[in-house]
């Protein structure tokens, strides 16, 4: 699997991974490098059958399976104490790994995360997954768009989004891998005793605007997680980190602050 190590390096350095959503990609990362890496180190990968991590994906993939496999990432290039980032599907690996009692995971940011997939958002990956069957991966790509970012984000930013599509329709994962993935991702669903067992802090940011994933999905995971702030925001859709990154990223420093250095949580 494809891995990435930014920022400090030295032996006391706090250590932040970050696991992508359902495109699994490092890169999705690149809007926090720049505010993080001087005071932790980063660590982005490529999940497993995506980007640069190719690999063909058993049918009976999971979120469990996922985790596993970052535990395992993490254990070959002697990563111990971390902190997880996690964004939409990336935030259900980290609960996985939570419930798993992975050692070394000291707290969780989830971003626009659930613990059951909402009905609505299940109409949305129907409906992806329609456009895939019927018109192919650069339809596909080019609605992808439509369920992350606001409306005048879109507007604002079209001719990037032009040159990311082409980057994307290149790089299009198997269908079959893509498939499995979102299967996982819609069979996830721990029940209610699992999650009160999850003891890290855990922020929870969501997006009232997030046209994928309800905004109350977050609401309800604080609801049942035991230790859980949430963070909500008028805009920025549902990767905010990307449309937003100054707010995420003073969030998440705050967050951070508050579990690593025992500071009062004021974002």
């Amino acid at each position: 699997m494809h891995i990435e190590i930014h920022g400090r390096r030295d032996a006391d350095a706090p250590t932040l991974v970050f696991s992508s959503g359902l495109g699994g990609a490092a890169h999705f990362w690149m809007p926090q490098l720049d505010a993080l890496t001087s005071d932790y180190r980063v660590v982005l990968y490529d999940q497993l059958g995506t980007g640069k991590s190719p690999a063909t994906l058993p049918a009976d993939y999971s979120i469990d399976a996922m985790a596993s496999e970052l535990r395992m990432l993490l254990a070959s290039h002697g990563i111990g104490d971390y902190h997880l980032i996690g964004h939409a599907l990336g935030g259900l690996v980290g609960l996985a790994l939570a419930i798993q009692q992975a050692p070394g995971l000291r707290s969780l940011t989830l971003m626009n995360a659930w613990s059951r997939v909402s009905p609505h958002t299940a109409r949305c990956f129907s409906v992806r997954k329609q456009l895939l069957a019927g018109s192919g991966p650069a339809a596909y790509v080019e609605a992808q768009a439509l369920f992350l970012y606001p409306p005048d984000w879109i507007a604002a930013n079209i001719e990037q989004l032009q040159i990311d599509d082409r980057r994307h329709v290149a790089g299009f994962p198997p269908t079959d891998n893509l498939l499995r993935r979102i299967a996982a991702l819609q069979a996830f669903g721990p029940d209610a005793q699992a999650l009160a067992g999850v003891r890290q802090p855990t922020l929870l940011i969501a997006n009232r605007d997030d046209m994928l994933v309800p905004w109350q999905c977050s609401r309800e995971l604080a609801e049942q997680l035991p230790n859980a702030r949430l963070e909500c925001f008028d805009y920025g859709g549902h990767a905010s980190s990307v449309t937003c990154p100054d707010t995420i990223n003073t969030t998440l420093k705050c967050f951070l602050a508050s579990v690593i250095h025992d500071t009062e949580y004021a974002a």
